[in-house]
């Protein structure tokens, strides 16, 4: 028997250029736009690099005015990027453009890696982003002349394919021009507008000034970039709207700046949310190096905090090499965590330091506020200190003083504090006048974030109920024990719950009871037990009919013994009983908002015709 083993063995990869070319040209970017940032990009490194040198004491001539320019030719169709920074020799060609995924800007931070911040000036880092210029460009060409003294100028040509040429050209400022000669499937972006748009997407804030038709396109130093003792409110104003020029003013910012454990600056605004829950989301521009990456932004910061304004800047968040989006990373999740943690303590500075003013704004706010308090735990916890509670009189309540302001005349038999909420004072405007004769206080939470608020904080509440001002009669939802006494006898009152049944058999699916209540209410009053409203607020929130589909809504009828109409229902013939009963139903139908179609229509010609 022959025996048989394996050879250890070791070696190289290699790569064949004829494959990895067209790989890069078309497969490495998602959005063929892009090929402009990478480019300006390059050429703001390229002038950042000759400005830290000078710096370094390492280049000593006149640096002169320093600017990116973009100019088109479409008679020539050619698009040039110029710059006046560190330039390249041919041997430096060979080495930076030849070599694919060699980056000089990453040289060149590791070459000086020991002089302080190099790394915050420099864009590149995969060696990658020239080579997207051949996404749109059937021919790029390369004037460049080095910074050092004594050096030729040198002109690089290449067709997209793995073959260049190198020579001699005549340029005698330093610097990089890149010529890109148009393809004709490309052709769309000979155009201002085209190339405008561009700029003023991934350019707005590069730290080197862009000219592009003669003018400058960029703010090399957005207040992001300063610290926040250099900054007034006016300037933070001025730049919200250099952001979002047709906006309201916000209300409020937050400077972001660190450096420990990662490096993270921005700004991020409070507007005025009100209750417009399905506002953009896509107003948080995520930067990298004054580069804007994308406004998606939902993996650095938590959903909630999406309803904010503004921008944000890290080198440290991680992106794939087209930096087109992020890549899942530690870093994202303490960024995300302290984003998360300064804007609590700023909203808590505000309410500790001024109250009366955080009170004024919490309508427009609100919103923000009660999502994230449902959405994230860590927020959910600090903001519990500052999330205000409205009642029906407008004075504004945190949880523990709304707790210590009804906890006396509001507990129940279990001990548990009932909170009462109306979703509509004009709706439910009978069902909060009886709420006042009985002295219960009733919270206004009618914002379209309020159903699934009220659901996300009541678990975490100690010993809270919390109940709609109609889900049933007031007695029963604080579990008061009742002192009216029935004018009705037993035997009346089951009488009378019998005829309301076989009267109202048709009806939607009805729980029906006969309690004493005050004379001056309704003589029927009609509730939708809590976890049905609940439920069916929710879904509407969702743009849902209902979270029960098709199944009858499950009504609780409760007959006011006390009340003259009773005694009138009694006393009826049986001939005019029916009638008495439906009316006095589709009054309490009426009273909720749930009389509609022909039975409103019905509802209001028998009122006419007892006239």
């Amino acid at each position: 028997m022959e025996a048989t083993a394996t050879q250890f063995e070791k070696g190289q990869l290699s790569i064949h250029t004829d494959n990895i070319f067209p790989i890069i040209k078309k497969f490495l970017y998602s959005d063929h736009e892009i090929f402009l940032r990478e480019l300006v990009s390059n050429a703001v490194d390229a002038t950042q690099k000759l400005k830290k040198l000078a710096d370094f004491g390492e280049f000593g001539g006149e640096l002169g005015e320093l600017k990116v320019t973009v100019k088109l030719d479409e008679t020539a169709k050619t698009i040039t990027i110029s710059d006046r920074g560190i330039g390249m020799t041919a041997d430096e060609i060979k080495k930076y453009i030849n070599q694919i995924a060699f980056s000089g800007a990453a040289e060149f931070v590791e070459k000086y890696k020991e002089k302080e911040d190099t790394r915050a000036n420099i864009i590149g880092n995969f060696g990658l982003g020239f080579y997207s210029a051949f996404m749109v460009a059937k021919q790029v060409e390369i004037i460049t002349k080095s910074y050092q003294p004594e050096t030729e100028a040198a002109r690089w040509t290449c067709d997209g394919s793995t073959e260049f040429s190198i020579e001699t050209a005549d340029k005698t400022d330093r610097g990089t021009d890149i010529i890109l000669h148009i393809a004709d499937d490309s052709e769309e972006f000979l155009s201002k507008h085209r190339l405008s748009e561009i700029l003023e997407k991934y350019g707005k804030f590069l730290p080197i000034e862009i000219e592009f038709d003669e003018k400058i396109i960029n703010n090399p130093t957005p207040i992001w970039t300063k610290q926040p003792s250099e900054l007034k409110d006016e300037d933070y104003l001025a730049f919200y709207k250099e952001l979002h020029p047709y906006s309201e003013d916000p209300l409020f910012w937050i400077h972001l700046n660190v450096d420990y454990p990662f490096n993270l600056t921005g700004v991020l605004y409070f507007p005025k949310l009100k209750n417009d829950f399905s506002v953009k989301k896509e107003k948080i521009q995520l930067y990298s190096r004054q580069v804007f990456i994308t406004d998606e932004v939902k993996d650095v910061v938590p959903d909630f905090l999406t309803l904010l304004h503004g921008v944000i800047d890290s080198p440290d968040i991680p992106l794939n090499v087209s930096r087109s989006y992020l890549q899942a990373d530690g870093n994202v999740k303490k960024i995300s965590g302290y984003i998360t943690r300064k804007v609590a303590d700023k909203l808590s500075e505000i309410f500790r330091n001024n109250r009366e003013d955080f009170e004024k704004k919490f309508d427009d706010i609100g919103l923000f506020v009660k999502y994230g308090i449902i959405s994230d735990e860590k927020f959910g916890e600090k903001a519990k200190e500052f999330c205000l509670l409205k009642n029906t009189e407008g004075k504004h309540f945190t949880f523990d003083e709304y707790t210590e302001k009804v906890k006396e005349n509001q507990t129940n038999k279990e001990g548990n504090v009932v909170w009462l909420y109306t979703t509509d004072v004009q709706k439910q405007d009978s069902y909060l006048q009886s709420a006042r004769k009985r002295g219960y206080d009733v919270l206004v939470l009618d914002t379209v974030i309020d159903p699934h608020f009220i659901n996300g904080i009541e678990y975490k509440l100690e010993k809270t109920n919390i109940k709609r001002v109609d889900a049933d009669t007031l007695d029963k939802l604080v579990e008061k024990e009742i002192k009216l006494e029935s004018v009705l006898s037993k035997d009346d009152e089951e009488k009378l719950k019998k005829q309301f049944e076989e009267t109202l058999g048709g009806a939607p699916k009805l729980t029906i009871s006969v309690e004493p209540m005050p004379t001056d209410e309704l003589p029927v009053v009609i509730t939708l037990p809590e976890f049905f409203r609940r439920m069916n607020d929710m879904a509407a929130t969702s743009g849902q009919k209902s979270m029960f589909g098709d199944m009858p809504q499950m009504l609780n009828v409760t007959i006011n013994a006390n009340h003259a109409v009773t005694q009138k229902i009694l006393n009826a013939s049986e001939e005019e009983q029916p009638q008495l009963i439906r009316h006095a139903y589709n009054l309490a139908l009426l009273s909720q908002g749930m009389l509609s179609g022909s039975d409103l229509t019905a509802f209001v010609q028998q009122a006419v015709a007892r006239l």
